[in-house]
């Protein structure tokens, strides 16, 4: 398979590594507006063909799927435009700035019969994956309750650079510069982790954001800090269940760890995964008459990138999906215009 890197930020980074380990996968080709940028980044990772814009790389034409790994506002008219030359594409999440583009591009990939996947990277925790299959199966029975947390430290650490100097962290807490806050920066993940872990799609969402006092007059040179950095959210779930799900940047001690326990009628599931790793424990069977929590094997699962190649490679459409990622987030849109209203919304997303 002979794959395109559109962007080559962070996270493009990630993609090149993780890529060119799968055996049949060659990068071709790498995009990005910058030509000193895309000249380095090609040359990093043994990259033949750069070019400063899609267009230049569609004329070119000799790729046959591309990883989007642009600027969230990027993605739709990028992708839009591989979707209308037929190109597979796993694209960043969010899969766009708000539902209504999302959505098209949704409609756009499936109208053309093309495989789309956005690259939920914790659908790659094995934890999460057998804890959705022990749902499914019945092991605890009916779900009543769902909590999941997704918890950073970043405001209150220096694990990862000072927020206060550098503009990498500055510009995710003010929305003059394009951020959504923690909703849209890590929202979508924590809403994926929940709804398919407890594999339910969200019903109604009621949601509090919150941009704590960071700075006098909460500025900072050119930013203004004014993104929310804390949200809560209720939910309520296909089947009648309650969710409560959080995030924020002020939990001290977590550094970046997602967290999620489902309860049901007859025993509940938890999930960690943080820095060290994974865990999955089970409270059920006979251990739910004196609280015995079991931690489990969750074994191992192929990677969203092999997936994906998987999916081009066959032609057979894999998850998460354009449909399934619009579906989240309709979720958070509706969760910001809910804050606004102090109101509950209905979501009536298939997010499973």
């Amino acid at each position: 398979m002979r794959l395109l890197i559109l962007g080559t930020g962070w996270m493009a980074q990630e993609h090149a590594r993780r890529f060119s380990a799968i055996e049949g996968v060659d990068i071709v080709g790498a995009v990005d507006v910058d030509a000193a940028r895309v000249g380095e980044y090609a040359d990093s990772y043994k990259i033949p063909k750069r070019f400063t814009s899609l267009e230049a790389a569609l004329d070119w034409g000799d790729f046959d799927a591309v990883a989007n790994v642009t600027p969230d506002r990027i993605h739709h008219p990028t992708t839009m435009a591989l979707v209308a030359a037929g190109k597979p594409v796993l694209c960043e999440k969010p899969l766009a700035e708000n539902f209504g583009k999302a959505n098209e591009m949704a409609d756009a990939a499936e109208a053309a019969g093309i495989v789309n996947m956005v690259n939920l990277t914790y659908r790659n925790v094995a934890a999460l994956q057998k804890a959705r299959q022990m749902v499914q199966a019945g092991e605890i029975g009916t779900v009543r309750h769902v909590e999941a947390s997704y918890l950073q430290s970043w405001l209150v650490s220096k694990f990862w650079g000072d927020w206060r100097t550098d503009p990498k962290w500055l510009w995710r807490l003010s929305r003059g510069h394009g951020s959504n806050g923690v909703l849209g920066d890590v929202g979508i993940h924590i809403l994926d982790f929940a709804s398919y872990g407890a594999a339910l799609g969200i019903d109604h969402v009621f949601c509090r954001l919150r941009a704590f006092d960071k700075a006098p007059d909460n500025r900072i040179g050119e930013y203004q800090l004014d993104a929310n950095d804390s949200f809560t959210m209720a939910l309520d779930f296909a089947n009648g269940a309650f969710g409560v799900v959080h995030a924020s940047r002020w939990a001290t001690g977590h550094i970046n760890e997602l967290r999620l326990r489902i309860y049901g009628d007859k025993g509940g599931i938890e999930v960690v995964h943080n820095l060290d790793g994974s865990l999955l424990k089970a409270c059920v069977g006979s251990n739910v008459e004196n609280a015995k929590w079991e931690e489990l094997d969750a074994g191992t699962v192929p990677t969203n990138y092999q997936r994906f190649v998987e999916a081009v490679k066959s032609g057979v459409q894999t998850e998460p999906t354009f449909r399934h990622a619009a579906g989240l987030q309709k979720v958070l849109d509706l969760a910001v215009v809910s804050d606004e209203k102090r109101t509950e919304l209905r979501a009536n997303a298939d997010t499973q």
